[in-house]
């Protein structure tokens, strides 16, 4: 009998989605080790939020200071299955949200209902998020976390099928060869793994890669007497600009302006004193500038929509290796759904494979002895439960980018697509109507689909009224007076 390995799994990356299923596996009874390439670590203490601000740095997570956020399917997901990340988040200080309850109490909205919980929502910085999930992680049985270890190789054993390897540990930077039964891929948009699963000349994953089409440009803002009031949603779309703001911990908020990359106007939101003109032209922005920058203008860019499957054809193209959250598929991340999407990923892993309920809904578990079974259980879930909303938000991107194409070529944007203008039009009146409001939450939080949401008799055909039928225009000052803006200094 082969003698078991040190660890039954290891997980590349020590981010949420790595440590979410690194704690899910572990709490299946399996040993993990997780490997880390950043090296800093920050302990534990009651200032843990502020010392994670302001002293933990991440290179190799290069949005690692950029505003993020944990919508309320990702925080119902930490108090079910991983209640002590959330625990560690509250005693971190996070902002308590909730989603629909700003919308709710305008005129006519009739104000909170009986079920709105399910909207709420913890929020924090980035740093302050993920120290939360290295505590919980620190104090799980079974678990080790290694950090400042990179992997720059992929071990493979002799059970390889056809050609396509059986990857069975990892190689790490320091020349130590580490053997595990499974080997889980968490290093995120920048992971090594695709290009060190090339060298193994084994059939490719089927791949896909979208144009990265926005520059995001975002300020975090402090105001120790207390934050702006919380935005009446939190992404709103204008003529060739896109506005989002977003709540954290310990009074602080960020404010972000995304814009086409082929706008070259635009670009010239880089400059701090520009980029605040146009924020003070957009009407969402209100306010929302007037606190303490704590962070310079960061302009972020190059973010590809992509996607890895390894299961092509009905047969995996590795065995031993799957690959979790942006590792998997990588989104746009202005509508803030990957990390929710990513922690969602992770805790089905472990449901397969301990064949717990609520995970491929299979019964008996993969387990880790079957590497093939374990693959196509794996796929089937990612492609029936997360797959379509990475597709549903690729195209909305392709759309997004082509309209503002025809807004610089200074024609209208014509398409056959009628889910593009009706996507529009519901988002442009889920502030004047209830239900709309909280259909578009279950989207937008991750919570239900587009057709479940929105399949109660009626509701398409009263939001269409609101809007005086189906024709669309973006609110708020065109994209003209926003670059007027940009240009007055």
């Amino acid at each position: 009998m082969a003698e078991r390995p040190v660890q039954d799994v290891i997980v590349i990356g020590a981010g949420p989605v790595g440590l979410t299923a690194a704690m899910t596996l572990a709490g299946h009874g399996l040993r993990v080790t997780v490997l880390e390439r950043d090296g800093d670590t920050l302990g534990t203490g009651p200032d843990l939020a502020e010392r994670a601000w302001e002293t933990w740095r991440r290179p190799g997570v290069s949005q690692f200071r950029q505003p993020h956020i944990l919508l309320p399917a990702g925080t119902a997901l930490l108090r079910d299955r991983l209640p002590q990340v959330a625990q560690a988040l509250v005693d971190a200080g996070p902002l308590r949200l909730n989603i629909v309850g700003p919308g709710s109490q305008l005129p006519g909205m009739g104000g909170p209902r009986p079920g709105d919980e399910r909207y709420d929502t913890l929020t924090a910085r980035r740093p302050v998020l993920d120290a939360a999930f290295a505590t919980a992680a620190a104090a799980t049985p079974g678990l080790t976390v290694r950090r400042g270890t990179g992997v720059t190789g992929l071990l493979t054993g002799s059970e390889e099928i056809e050609g396509r390897p059986r990857v069975t540990g990892v190689v790490t930077q320091d020349g130590e060869e580490l053997r595990a039964s499974l080997v889980v891929d968490a290093g995120g948009r920048n992971s090594p793994v695709p290009a060190l699963l090339a060298r193994l000349g084994g059939p490719p994953p089927a791949s896909e890669r979208a144009e990265a089409g926005f520059v995001y440009y975002a300020r975090t803002f402090r105001a120790p007497g207390g934050a702006p009031p919380r935005p009446l949603w939190p992404l709103v779309h204008h003529e060739g600009v896109s506005t989002i703001v977003i709540p954290a911990d310990h009074d602080t908020w960020s404010v972000c302006l995304v814009v086409s990359g082929h706008d070259r106007a635009l670009k010239a939101l880089h400059d701090p004193a520009a980029w605040e003109r146009a924020a003070k032209v957009l009407p969402e922005l209100d306010g929302r500038t007037d606190g303490e920058p704590i962070t310079g203008l960061q302009a972020m860019a190059g973010l590809h929509s992509r996607s890895q499957r390894t299961v092509v054809e009905g047969r995996p193209v590795v065995t031993g290796l799957l690959s979790v959250g942006d590792a998997w598929a990588a989104t746009d991340p202005q509508f803030g759904i990957g990390l929710s999407m990513g922690l969602s990923h992770a805790v089905a892993l472990g449901d397969i494979v301990a064949g717990a309920e609520g995970g491929a809904g299979t019964g008996d578990g993969a387990g880790l002895s079957d590497t093939v079974e374990l693959a196509l259980r794996f796929d089937e879930f990612t492609e029936r439960a997360l797959t379509p909303v990475y597709r549903r938000l690729r195209e909305w991107d392709r759309h997004r980018l082509a309209e503002i194409d025809a807004t610089l070529a200074g024609r209208p944007y014509e398409t056959d697509d009628e889910g593009w203008h009706l996507t529009n039009v519901l988002d442009g009146v889920k502030l004047a109507d209830p239900d709309v409001l909280r259909a578009m939450a279950e989207v937008a939080c991750a919570l239900d689909t587009p057709e479940n949401a929105f399949a109660a008799p009626g509701l398409v055909e009263r939001a269409l009224t609101l809007n005086g039928g189906p024709a669309w225009t973006w609110p708020g000052p065109s994209r003209a007076e926003i670059l007027a803006a940009v240009e007055a200094g």
